[in-house]
This record gives C-alpha cells, sequence and structure tokens, in this order.
C-alpha cells in the first residue's frame, strides 16, 4: 500500500479508563480502524491532560494518574476516513475527534507477498 499526497489525519482524544464491551476503547478503535482497511493507527499515552470535565488528570501525582489522556491518530485518504467515521459515532461518548488536512510525503506499506 503507498499513500502520497492529500490525506486526512483523524485524531481522536479518549480516557485512558473509557471502554467499550469491557476493552480499552482506544483497542477498539484501533482494531475496527485495522478491519476497515485504513492504512495505519498509532495510540499515544499522554502524561498530563484535562478535557470537558476541566479535571487535571497527571502521572506526576499517583493519586491523579487515572484515566490518563489516549490519543488515537490515523492517517489515510479522505474517502477511508469519512467512511471510518459511523463507527466513531457508534463508539465514542465522551471524547474529541478532529479531522484535518495533511500531505503525506512517503509512507509504504508491504506489498501481498511481504514486499518492503
Amino acid at each position: 500500500m503507498r499513500i502520497q499526497g492529500p490525506a486526512l489525519r483523524l485524531t481522536v482524544f479518549v480516557g485512558e479508563s473509557d471502554r467499550w464491551n469491557h476493552r480499552p476503547l482506544y483497542t477498539e478503535i484501533v482494531h475496527r480502524a485495522h478491519r476497515a482497511g485504513l492504512a495505519g493507527a498509532s495510540v499515544v499515552r499522554g502524561c498530563e491532560g484535562f478535557g470537558a470535565s476541566s479535571r487535571i488528570h497527571t502521572s506526576r501525582i499517583l493519586s491523579l494518574s487515572e484515566d490518563l489522556p489516549m490519543v488515537i491518530v490515523i492517517v489515510d485518504a479522505e474517502r477511508k476516513i469519512r467512511a471510518f467515521l459511523p463507527q466513531l459515532d457508534e463508539l465514542v461518548e465522551e471524547g474529541l475527534v478532529i479531522i484535518d488536512p495533511v500531505e503525506v510525503i512517503r509512507y509504504t506499506g508491504r506489498g501481498a507477498e511481504g514486499e518492503a
């Protein structure tokens, strides 16, 4: 798979303790993105942040280290990102979803025969 040129970056902010059927929400989003054939997804665990509740979550203080921010980033062609949005509507009850245009300089995945 090869992507170059204009694309969309889908960024989803959720909490570490958010769940979907007893499983971390970020894990469910990544697995659904994989099943949907998106180019890739990365999850980044935040060390500090706050959201709609205005409560600070930080890894520096043990009592506040619950529910740290989790950020899922997916970049792919616009049509594929937009086709994935209904799944996020189903999954994300509380969180932030951002879509912004990006330009992909180079992405090369493995071919069907495992070529680099």
